[in-house]
């Protein structure tokens, strides 16, 4: 955002902000925070603002504290790694204040979201800040995320990963643990130090996602995740593959070459380039493959392993961190958009669709079950890259077939399939988002369907920064959302034309798309 000479005067744009009305305070609020700060970024003003906004929370009341709260909280993070920095040192000179308005608060409302968000910059102040806190009844989620962010890095004992959407989510088991433990194990001195920073970024990010929501909407909805989760498993006896694929084995094709693949018993093969594709626990793994004359006895083990890995993180991600994405990503903090509102979209899409169905990036299986009952089980094949989520979806879907492989290299022939879902999973490739989208082009045949649920980037510039400044092991580099043109481009070059698009809750982008003749 922008500033011209005139916005130079920031008390009086401060002063501007705790006058604005209703109708004007937004506009207001974003004017003050472009004048100071942008994308991360301080501008000049940046320093010369600080005493100004702390200032104005003596006479600001509690709806636009809030604000000012959250843009001492971004102003203290922009000089990140460093806390000690002029306009960070600037920010802490105000704790006192802040200790005030955090007694008192309570767990959930706008202003304690925002003095929590702002507090956890302050580890050298971790003592008095947690001596004040720790009188407040705050929920688990509040209290974890306002500890992590006050802690340091001990090196030797580093504690990396586990912040999202809290660190009092991560309640997983010793087996869990230890796999945690193991990767830990491999990381030189430099990764762990890098790793530490963008999980404080992460924690910092979330909380002051929420806060800037709460304090432009009101209190936040409770996450819907249930009391006492059930982590059973189901066990099912794989079918052979050949049985369970049944006339849907004619739409596989190489992902190696390309050519027709023969599914077997236990395992299929493309007769073109003599690869051999395994199974273990009725999942096809298409992932790799094994070249007559060479040994098959690594892959197998090595698809045995991935089948062993923490296998329960599918059904954790179903109940714990997808309804805490939609938050983040969907912008889904007030409840807006609820798995029914999904489920209905869905079905109402896809239940006239005609040939063959893939649920694309399936994941656990949540929604492959929802375009079942659209399409029928008999039609349907479920496809995605992580071994544990589709071991949920097996025990969930026994007779939908499952197919470990890429979004960016679709096993399936050209033409072959008349509709593909791709729900909640575009942003989990966010890179490669335009070649996924060709390949669902080329395997659609004309007239096939796409239903597709993704995200936006939030037109606020606030809010957006928050959305980008989270850092997941799959995208290091930082969270990647989409702009709505290039969606729109995307589909156009695949030969999909847009028939329905819902886009006006949150940064939801709800998409019916259809493969031109």
């Amino acid at each position: 955002m922008s500033y011209s000479a005139a916005d130079s005067d920031v008390a009086g744009l401060v002063r501007s902000f705790t006058a604005a009305t209703d109708d004007t305070l937004d506009a207001a609020y974003q004017r003050l925070v472009g004048a100071v700060w942008s994308d991360g970024k301080l501008t000049d003003l940046a320093l010369d603002a600080v005493p100004a906004v702390i200032s104005a929370l003596d006479d600001a009341g509690q709806d636009r504290q809030g604000h000012l709260v959250v843009l001492l909280g971004l102003l203290a993070e922009a000089e990140y790694p460093r806390l000690d920095g002029p306009v960070a040192a600037a920010v802490r000179a105000g704790l006192d204040r802040y200790l005030d308005i955090a007694r008192g608060g309570v767990s959930g409302q706008p202003l304690t979201l925002a003095v929590l968000y702002l507090l956890a910059h302050f580890p050298a102040d971790q003592d008095r800040i947690l001596a004040v806190t720790d009188e407040l009844t705050l929920s688990p989620e509040e209290r974890t995320r306002l500890v992590r962010g006050l802690a340091e890095l001990d090196p030797q004992r580093p504690d990396l990963g586990k912040v999202w959407p809290a660190p009092s989510a991560w309640n997983l088991d010793e087996e869990a643990n230890a796999h945690a433990e193991a990767a830990l194990r491999s990381l030189s001195a430099e990764q762990i130090r890098t790793n530490w920073e963008n999980d404080t970024r992460t924690v910092w990010a979330y909380a002051g996602h929420i806060a800037y929501w709460a304090v432009n909407n009101g209190p936040p909805a409770v996450v819907p995740t249930p009391e006492d989760p059930d982590w059973t498993i189901p066990q099912v006896p794989a079918r052979p593959l050949d049985s369970a694929f049944g006339d849907r084995a004619g739409l596989l094709r190489c992902p190696t070459c390309h050519g027709p693949i023969e599914v077997h018993a236990e395992s299929a093969r493309c007769v073109p380039c003599a690869t051999t594709y395994l199974s273990a626990n009725g999942i096809l793994d298409l992932s790799a493959g094994v070249r007559d004359g060479q040994e098959d006895d690594a892959a197998t083990a090595d698809l045995l392993q991935k089948l062993a890995e923490m296998p329960k993180m599918g059904l954790y991600y179903e109940t714990f961190l997808r309804p805490n994405y939609l938050r983040l990503a969907g912008t889904n903090i007030g409840h807006e958009i609820t798995p029914e509102i999904e489920d209905a979209y869905i079905v109402e899409h896809l239940r006239d669709t005609e040939g063959p169905v893939v649920d694309l990036a399936a994941g656990a299986g949540r929604w492959t079950e929802v375009v079942a009952g659209a399409v029928g089980p008999e039609r349907l094949t479920a496809v995605d890259m992580l071994v544990p989520m589709l071991n949920v979806l097996r025990g969930r879907l026994p007779e939908v077939p499952a197919v470990m492989g890429t979004a960016l290299n679709l096993p399936f022939a050209d033409a072959s399939v008349g509709a593909i879902n791709l729900w909640n999973a575009l942003q989990a490739f966010p890179d490669d988002a335009a070649q996924a989208i060709a390949e669902i082009g080329r395997c659609l045949r004309p007239g096939g369907v796409l239903t597709m649920m993704t995200f936006r980037w939030s037109d606020d510039p606030v809010a957006r920064y928050f959305q980008a400044s989270h850092f997941f092991p799959s995208r290091p580099a930082g969270h990647l959302l989409f702009e709505m043109e290039q969606l729109h481009q995307w589909l156009a070059d695949a030969g999909l034309v847009v028939r329905d698009l819902r886009a006006d809750t949150g940064t939801f982008v709800f998409v019916t798309a259809q493969r031109s003749s």
